[in-house]
């Protein structure tokens, strides 16, 4: 299927039928990798970020119980921005939920800063781990983003066969694509839509909960522009917790994932449950099942590269 056929047809999904929560979820023949799982245990590692209802420890049990009849096979932890001097700990941590085949985590993307400049001994000292994946780290300026030092570090991962999650403001997206050139040999995975607001894209008849945080035109346009560097893909993820305290509907992510689809095609979206932080809209059930419904019309092949497939052979997982 080309990108057009498969943008056509996730948005005929969304006009022709409502969205059925028991029959989305019923489809047990979709297993379904989550490639953003967040725990966190505030008693080990505080946390100055979260707010209601993130205020509180989110363990491998309550995830467990989130993704009951999901089924989702496998999970790859993602960091949760602990402070600096608990980076190696919260690594530590991570990797060792991996070696547990009591838990679908299988994979670890940690926490690392290459500003620092200890940051090649840093990742060197987890060299030969295979559950490590690849790192994330929250660009503070747009400086930091073009430091030689700091593209000789992004392209060590690429030597290093680690990928680089990039978590940027809709407003920063033009600053992806200029790491990307610049590293050519890194693989990157953009976060949650780039971070796109669903009420940029509510027809103007809808009630709007707030004003949009962006402008919609210029996040299409920076968005197909990201897509055509070959050595990222994007992660359907996020676009929920953006609208917090509002009724959604799959009408609503319609635009949002149909874009993706259409600018990265079939084979580079992955998609990432951002549990809990998606608690703060739907639960991480809800989001599966809206997904679900948004593309509910595109191939079986295509529907299973986004919930698995595509993971499973970016990540290079085994069974």
């Amino acid at each position: 299927m080309d990108r057009r056929s498969f943008l056509r047809n996730a948005s005929l999904a969304v006009i022709t039928s409502p969205l059925n929560l028991q029959a989305c979820n019923s489809d047990v023949e979709l297993p379904i990798i989550d490639t953003h799982q967040h725990l966190w245990d505030l008693n080990r590692f505080p946390l100055t970020w979260v707010k209601s209802p993130l205020n509180k420890s989110f363990l491998m049990e309550d995830y467990m119980q989130a993704i009951e009849k999901q089924n989702v096979v496998k999970a790859i932890y993602m960091e949760v921005s602990v402070p600096p001097e608990l980076r190696r700990e919260e690594a530590a941590w991570a990797l060792s939920l991996c070696e547990d085949p009591g838990n679908p985590t299988v994979a670890s993307v940690i926490r690392a800063d290459p500003t620092d400049s200890d940051f090649e001994p840093y990742m060197r000292s987890f060299e030969g781990n295979r559950y490590l994946k690849g790192i994330r780290y929250i660009f503070s300026n747009e400086k930091e983003h073009l430091l030689p030092h700091v593209i000789e570090n992004i392209r060590l991962l690429g030597k290093m066969g680690l990928s680089v999650d990039l978590n940027l403001s809709t407003e920063k997206l033009h600053l992806g694509g200029q790491l990307l050139d610049k590293c050519p040999d890194t693989r990157f995975i953009l976060n949650h839509c780039g971070n796109a607001d669903p009420a940029a894209f509510f027809p103007r008849e809808k009630e709007m909960p707030r004003k949009p945080k962006h402008d919609r035109d210029k996040w299409f346009r920076d968005m197909e522009l990201l897509a055509q560097r070959t050595n990222i893909v994007c992660k359907v993820s996020g676009i929920v917790d953006n609208v917090s305290d509002y009724p959604l509907t799959a009408a609503d992510l319609a635009p949002i994932v149909n874009h993706c689809l259409n600018v990265f095609g079939p084979d580079r979206v992955l998609f990432a449950g951002d549990w809990p932080v998606c608690l703060v809209n739907m639960s991480l059930y809800r989001w599966i099942a809206m997904l679900k419904e948004v593309v509910s019309n595109c191939s079986n092949i295509d529907q299973r590269k986004l919930f698995h497939d595509n993971a499973y052979k970016f990540y290079g997982l085994n069974d």
